[in-house]
């Protein structure tokens, strides 16, 4: 198994270390500097494998990605860690609270759904190396608000096409057979659940489902907001974070 290519921002405080997930065709680059670099915090932010820094042929499988996330955990000694996952991120963090219950504090969704069905359209144009460009101007242009910064969309553009067209195909083809709407409720791990307003990947519906069937779970919509909200609002992400952090049980 390839080694994981992560950032780590260190903290000596006693609160359970965060892990940072990113989404399909991301890197460490589709969190804010501030939520890589949370105040206070322990913050490892990882590139999955193929993705970022991350060598690898990536997968096409959520359960895939989890257990390299999970051997990454291990490898590294990391003890009862908050998994934050963004978009297909929070798909792979709550595969890891379903499957290893008790071995993380707690669980941050952001952009999340139980089912993560992917647009025929962009699984067409992604298939085809013609039009994968076209394919990734999709799946920009529905990430962010409407008038969000230029620079975000470039940002986010770029490092989505710098991913290899097949390991991106494997994230939508991984997303769109996502689907733990049976288990939610099986779920005990405490669970923070943010969605932006206006995210039409994920619309808030998704994340209000979340809410309802997760026993442990509590719920924030930030307004004038799209899919991307660690790159559109990452200091209110860092807040909610750093309040569901204060909720939870220091470190033995």
């Amino acid at each position: 198994m390839t080694a994981l290519h992560y950032i780590l921002h260190t903290s000596t405080n006693s609160r359970p270390p965060l892990i940072l997930i990113h989404g399909a065709g991301g890197s460490f680059l589709s969190w804010h500097p501030h939520l890589r670099r949370l105040d206070g915090e322990t913050v490892f932010t990882l590139d999955l494998s193929g993705h970022g820094k991350s060598a690898g042929p990536g997968r096409q499988t959520i359960k895939g990605y989890a257990e390299d996330v999970l051997a990454f955990i291990r490898e590294n000694n990391i003890q009862k860690p908050v998994v934050v996952g963004h978009s297909m991120g929070s798909a792979i963090a709550l595969t890891l609270a379903l499957n290893h219950p008790n071995q993380f504090s707690g669980l941050a969704l952001l952009g999340a759904g139980a089912k993560l069905r992917v647009s025929p359209l962009i699984l067409e144009k992604a298939k085809n190396p013609q039009t994968f460009a076209e394919a990734v101007q999709l799946v920009n242009e529905y990430s962010f608000r409407p008038g969000a910064p230029k620079d975000l969309l470039r940002l986010s553009n770029e490092t989505m096409l710098q991913t290899n067209p097949q390991i991106l195909l494997g994230d939508f083809l991984a997303c769109d057979s996502f689907d733990v709407i049976e288990r939610l409720n099986m779920l005990q791990t405490p669970t923070l659940i943010v969605c932006g307003l206006l995210d039409v990947m994920a619309p808030p519906k998704f994340s209000k489902f979340l809410y309802e069937k997760i026993p442990n779970a509590r719920l924030h919509l930030l307004e004038e907001t799209g899919h991307m909200l660690t790159l559109e609002q990452p200091d209110a992400v860092a807040d909610l974070l750093k309040s569901f952090l204060d909720e939870l049980p220091p470190q033995p």
